[in-house]
C-alpha cells in the first residue's frame, strides 16, 4: 500500500514539473519603430560653363579694318566695346589689325571669339576659307546698299554705258569693289570692252582724273544725293520698285548751277541739296565738279559692309551681342562710335544673311581675286 502512494505522489510531481515547463511561451516584445534619419541636403554643384568667352581672361575680339585712321577707329570702337559690356556683362576688346587679310586671318585662327566688321568682298573670301559667318550690314544714308557709278564729262557724247567701248578708263584700285570689280563686271556683262586703262590710286584720284580731262570716263562709289531735308531723294523701296530713273541719280537740274562748297567747306551744296557721291570728295581742288561731270549710270546694287562672326562663335553669346548692337545702334553714342563719318559712318544696321552676298561670290567668280590681293 505504501509503495503505491509513493508512487502516486512521484507522479503528481513529475506533472506538477511538466505543466509549468508547457507554460505559455513569453510574449516577445515589438521593438518601438525607429525614428526616421533625416538625409543630409544635398547641395547642387553648378554646372560647368560651356565656354569662357567673353571673360576677362579670354575677352570677345572685335575686329575693324583699317580703311580709315587707326586712332579714329580704337577711340570709337572701346565707345562700342564699352556699351556692349554694360548690355551684357561680357568683355571686348577693339582692335584694328594691319590689313583687311589680316583681319580674315585673324576671324579664322580664333573661330570661337571673334567679331569682325569686314567689307563684303573680305566677307565673302572669309566665309569661303572659314565659315566666318555675317549677322549685319551697314546701313548709309538710309540704305542697306550702294552702287558703283559712271562718271563722264559733262559735255561729253557718251549716252550710255555702250557708247564706252574703247574709251580709257580712270579706277581707283584693282581691289575696289565699286571703283574697279563691279564696273568690270558691268561691262564684260555687257560685251563692253574699254580702252586705255588707268589705276589712280582711290574714288577722288578717280573723279579728278575725270574732271582733268584725262581719262573718258571713271567709276568711284556713289550715293544717293540729299535734298534740303537732308532725307535721300529717293529710297531703297523706289530703287527696287523700278521707280528711280538715271535722271534722278543726280541733283535736280534747276540747281545745278548752284552747286558749290558751303562756307567752311565741308559739303558741296545746290541751294540745300547735297551731292553725296565721290564728286563731292574733290570739291576743294574742283569746285565746279557737279557742273563739270555727270552720272552716267549706276551698277548693280552692292551689298553694304557687314558685323560677321567667327565661324565657331557661341550661339547664346550671339544672340546676346546682336541684341545689344541693334539696341546701341539706337543711342546717340553710336554717332561717337562706328556712326561717325569719320569712322566707318554706319548710320545703322540691317540684319543680313549670308545669300546676300552672292552677288559678291559672281563677282570673284569672274576676276579670280583671292586673299593674297588684299594684303
Amino acid at each position: 500500500m505504501r509503495n503505491r502512494l509513493t508512487l502516486l505522489l512521484s507522479l503528481l510531481a513529475l506533472a506538477a514539473i511538466l505543466l509549468s515547463a508547457c507554460g505559455p511561451a513569453p510574449v516577445a516584445e515589438t521593438p518601438a519603430p525607429e525614428e526616421p534619419v533625416e538625409e543630409a541636403p544635398v547641395e547642387e554643384v553648378p554646372a560647368e560653363p560651356t565656354h569662357n568667352i567673353g571673360t576677362e581672361d579670354n575677352p570677345i575680339k572685335v575686329l575693324f579694318v583699317p580703311s580709315v585712321d587707326t586712332t579714329v577707329i580704337i577711340t570709337g570702337g572701346e565707345v562700342m566695346a564699352a556699351a556692349l559690356e554694360e548690355a551684357t556683362g561680357l568683355h571686348f576688346e577693339a582692335s584694328v589689325p594691319t590689313s583687311y587679310a589680316a583681319t580674315i586671318e585673324e576671324m579664322c585662327a580664333s573661330p570661337d571669339n571673334t567679331m569682325g566688321f569686314i567689307p563684303a568682298l573680305g566677307y565673302v573670301i572669309a566665309n569661303d576659307l572659314c565659315g566666318v559667318d555675317v549677322a549685319f550690314m551697314a546701313i548709309r544714308f538710309g540704305f542697306p546698299v550702294y552702287w558703283a557709278q559712271f562718271i563722264v564729262a559733262r559735255d561729253s557724247e557718251y549716252q550710255t554705258l555702250e557708247d564706252l567701248e574703247g574709251a580709257s578708263w580712270g579706277y581707283g584700285t584693282l581691289t575696289s569693289t565699286s571703283g574697279y570689280l563691279f564696273p568690270l563686271v558691268t561691262l564684260n556683262n555687257l560685251g563692253v570692252t574699254p580702252g586705255e586703262l588707268t589705276e589712280t590710286g582711290g574714288h577722288n584720284q578717280a573723279a579728278q582724273a575725270v574732271y582733268n580731262g584725262s581719262v573718258d570716263f571713271g567709276t568711284t562709289f556713289y550715293s544717293v544725293p540729299l535734298d534740303p531735308d537732308g532725307n535721300p531723294a529717293w529710297s531703297y523701296e523706289d530703287w527696287q520698285a523700278g521707280r528711280v530713273t538715271p535722271d534722278m541719280y543726280d541733283v535736280p537740274a534747276d540747281v545745278l548751277d548752284a552747286c558749290a562748297p558751303n562756307e567752311d567747306g565741308s559739303r558741296l551744296l545746290c541751294e540745300g541739296w547735297r551731292v553725296a557721291d565721290a564728286r563731292a570728295n574733290i570739291r576743294t581742288e574742283a569746285p565746279d565738279v557737279a557742273q563739270q561731270v555727270r552720272i552716267l549710270a549706276l551698277s548693280d546694287e552692292i551689298p553694304n559692309d557687314t558685323l560677321s562672326f567667327g565661324p565657331e562663335f557661341p550661339a547664346d553669346l550671339r544672340a546676346q551681342i546682336e541684341a545689344a548692337l541693334l539696341a546701341f545702334a539706337e543711342t546717340d553714342a553710336w554717332a561717337e562710335s562706328i556712326g561717325n563719318p569719320d569712322f566707318y559712318d554706319w548710320s545703322g544696321i540691317f540684319p543680313a544673311s549670308d545669300a546676300t552676298y552672292d552677288i559678291i561670290r559672281g563677282l570673284l567668280a569672274v576676276t579670280g581675286q583671292t586673299l593674297d590681293d588684299f594684303r
